[in-house]
């Protein structure tokens, strides 16, 4: 028996998925110049959006894709890294998540939005076969319009890749 055997395939509301993950820049993750490194930040994105997406999916995941990735402006050590998650959208085996990323200077007690990043996880079962999700319920205007919004990107990805092994 799975974990998955007697899981709902029943729509969850985004707010189900929804994810926060803090953390402290130390010395360990930055460059000489103090900032945090680009490959630190990707791991917490990619922590953060799995978490969302383990709590849509109830299931085991592997991360599928990075869609999209914007570093908007650097962290320092010192400074508290602040990832928000949720799920976007399910399709039938795959979750597209949002994860946005801000940097807050404690001292000053400034926060500023340092990346925003969209991820595509799919649910796995322990010897790795692929296993349905649930959809997704957005409930507010904004999960409307990012619901949209991941579908009209998959939609893209497909026509890629289809034009990608045309060309081989």
């Amino acid at each position: 028996m799975t974990m998955n055997d007697n899981r709902s395939l029943t729509p969850r509301p985004v707010s189900e998925s929804e994810s926060e993950m803090t953390q402290l820049v130390l010395p360990n993750d930055a460059n000489p110049l103090g900032g945090l490194l680009g490959g630190t930040l990707m791991h917490w994105i990619d922590l953060c959006g799995a978490i969302a997406a383990h709590r849509h999916s109830r299931s085991y995941l592997v991360t599928a894709s990075i869609d999209h990735l914007d570093f908007l402006e650097p962290v320092q050590v010192g400074e508290v890294v602040i990832l928000r998650s949720a799920v976007n959208r399910a399709f039938r085996t795959s979750m597209e998540v949002g994860v946005t990323v801000e940097a807050e200077n404690i001292i000053a007690g400034r926060r500023r939005r340092i990346a925003s990043a969209i991820l595509a996880f799919v649910a796995i079962d322990r010897e790795g076969a692929r296993l349905p999700v649930p959809p997704v319920l957005p409930e507010t205007e904004d999960q409307k319009r990012r619901y949209e919004e991941a579908g009209l990107r998959r939609e893209a990805r497909q026509a890629e890749s289809a034009r990608k092994s045309g060309s081989r």
